[in-house]
């Protein structure tokens, strides 16, 4: 079965707000078997645009990915991201192959 990814390119406007997020997400993380791949980090724009920050979640399926997106309390920790960044974010099928 391919893992699934969320690949995530944020900027944030409120460091200390978006702290409060990273606490509320950890408990859907690890419900829905999270690990995070990239977390920030250094990283060069060799092509296109980019956000400021970004981010590469592993989980153990692409149903768990989704899952947890939709899960109440991932929707909880999402709504104190929102006011105080912006970000696209795909969840992606690993390649199994």
């Amino acid at each position: 079965m391919a893992k699934g990814y969320w690949v995530g390119h944020v900027d944030v406007d409120d460091p200390q707000i978006y702290e409060d997020y990273k606490r509320a997400n950890a408990e859907p993380f690890a419900e829905f078997g999270a690990r995070f791949v990239v977390r920030g980090g250094q990283q060069t724009v060799r092509e296109g645009t980019a956000r400021g920050r970004t981010v590469v979640i592993e989980f153990p399926s692409y149903q768990a990915a989704l899952d947890c997106f939709d899960s109440p309390a991932y929707q909880r920790a999402k709504a104190l991201r929102d006011p105080v960044s912006s970000a696209d974010m795909i969840i992606v099928e690993g390649y199994d192959g």
